[in-house]
């Protein structure tokens, strides 16, 4: 069964993008089947799985406000390992458009209807604010997965986040869930990233990933050279944390899917 997460934060900068393109390249190397969307008008997922923005003949507008059929839209990035919902600018009209469609919040959930299975994991690139585009992938997904930066104004915009969870569960989507918090861009030689992490654990527990992603050269060089990390330099420390993440996502999955002890004795 596929796996549909929502890559969120309503504060910009804080490794969303890249942990899209990077968690997809890593769960694709563990041999599942992904699909990537980009729902950020920036489109910067799409040039960062190595494809051009500029030159897709279809992107997210045109799965939301138009009837070409999702599998016309959705491309494979080579490099990247996995397929691709693009994005570009056209998706800023979408969020106006959005507004004056029936069923507005609940468009990408059923535009997904016809494909969502092929996947294992079909992840969400959404804008760095609350808007429409974010409101239809949190209506049309299982989980949130949250990045968060350890630095000063983390918790107060997690706080936020959280509430408009709720809300959406109350709303239109009772089944959505926390798939996790990440931190990232994490420095142990910085005493204020140390007190955010220790305080998000303190708060959060096992809804923290155990991964970190740490800052990383070699990391925030990839998106310019149109490519994940583990395929821009396998070796360097942000390419073993995505893929530890990957790993540690599918443990979490498999042990949440394991039956009950109590079924399993009385089988």
């Amino acid at each position: 069964m596929s796996r549909i997460i929502a890559i969120t934060n309503q504060k910009g900068g804080v490794g969303k993008t890249t942990t899209c393109v990077n968690l997809a390249a890593s769960l694709a190397a563990t041999r599942r089947s992904v699909l990537l969307i980009d729902l950020d008008p920036q489109g910067n997922a799409t040039m960062g799985s190595g494809v051009d923005k500029h030159d897709i003949p279809y992107s997210g507008y045109h799965l939301l406000l138009e009837d070409t059929p999702v599998e016309q839209i959705i491309v494979h990035a080579e490099v990247a390992g996995y397929d691709l919902l693009p994005g570009n600018g056209d998706l800023t009209a979408a969020e106006v458009q959005l507004f004056q469609s029936e069923a507005r919040e609940a468009r990408l959930r059923q535009r997904l209807l016809p494909v969502a299975d092929r996947y294992d994991y079909v992840l969400i690139d959404c804008p760095p604010s609350l808007n429409m585009l974010t409101l239809n992938a949190l209506t049309a997904a299982h989980a949130v997965f949250i990045p968060i930066q350890c630095e000063y104004y983390a918790l107060e915009g997690l706080s936020a986040l959280l509430q408009t969870v709720e809300q959406i569960r109350a709303a239109v989507n009772p089944q959505l869930e926390i798939e996790g918090l990440l931190r990232t861009m994490f420095d142990a030689r910085n005493n204020l990233s140390n007190q955010v992490s220790e305080q998000l654990l303190e708060h959060f527990g096992a809804s923290v990933f155990r991964t970190i992603i740490p800052r990383n050269v070699r990391l925030a060089e990839a998106p310019s050279y149109g490519a994940p990390i583990i395929k821009y330099d396998r070796t360097s420390r942000g390419a073993i944390a995505y893929l530890a993440l990957a790993a540690e996502m599918v443990r979490r999955r498999s042990e949440a899917e394991q039956p009950p002890v109590e079924q399993v004795a009385q089988a």
